[in-house]
């Protein structure tokens, strides 16, 4: 590798937008940290205010990243790549620990597993999927799925401490939590369908 290669790759993994995601990673001990201090070592309830605080945050991030990149035009490869894996170690991280608090339980933890379980399968089809060098574009209906995800999380962090606030807090999330399942099984029929596509296609070539 040449030096002006090296430099364009250090150039590129040091741009604000991988800053950005970087921090969104960097966000996820500490959101689980705070629940975790909370909730399992009984420490005072404004912990999840902090949690939910950090996790606003990150949310910000998700979004600040992708925008900085395209307006400065510092979008790349390593991006593409750090940025799904972020906000997946961000959501998951934050189910477990809300299933582990008790926070969701009962048939609500069905919501948590076909959300993590789609997040598995979408993650394995777009390695299938990029080793064909085939895209499949982020439609408007995932965007929302994923907004209201995060909004259902946001709500569950807050947890007691919400509901200390507005009695509703925990149920609102849980019910957000439901609807992002839902919109969760129909975008990943999507990705499905496209890998199944492409697989059948192969098999046949």
């Amino acid at each position: 590798m040449n030096i002006a290669t090296t430099r364009g790759a250090t150039k590129s993994s040091l741009s604000l937008p991988n800053i950005l995601t970087y921090a969104r990673i960097a966000a996820v001990p500490v959101v689980v940290g705070c629940i975790y201090a909370q909730s399992i070592m009984d420490q005072p309830l404004w912990l999840r205010w902090v949690a939910v605080a950090i996790f606003i945050a990150a949310g910000v991030t998700d979004y600040l990243d992708g925008y900085y990149a395209r307006i400065w035009n510092q979008q790349s490869a390593f991006g593409r790549m750090l940025d799904p894996i972020a906000d997946k170690l961000l959501v998951s991280s934050c189910l477990l620990m809300l299933a582990a608090d008790g926070i969701i339980h009962g048939w609500s933890l069905w919501a948590a597993i076909v959300i993590l379980c789609r997040e598995i399968l979408v993650s394995g089809l777009r390695e299938y999927l990029a080793a064909l060098r085939v895209s499949v574009p982020v439609t408007k209906l995932a965007k929302w799925k994923t907004t209201i995800q995060l909004v259902a999380i946001g709500f569950l962090l807050a947890g007691e401490a919400g509901d200390q606030v507005v009695p509703v807090v925990t149920q609102i999330g849980l019910l957000l939590l439901w609807i992002s399942a839902i919109f969760t099984i129909y975008t990943g029929y999507d990705y499905f369908r496209a890998g199944i596509h492409h697989l059948i296609k192969e098999d046949e070539g």
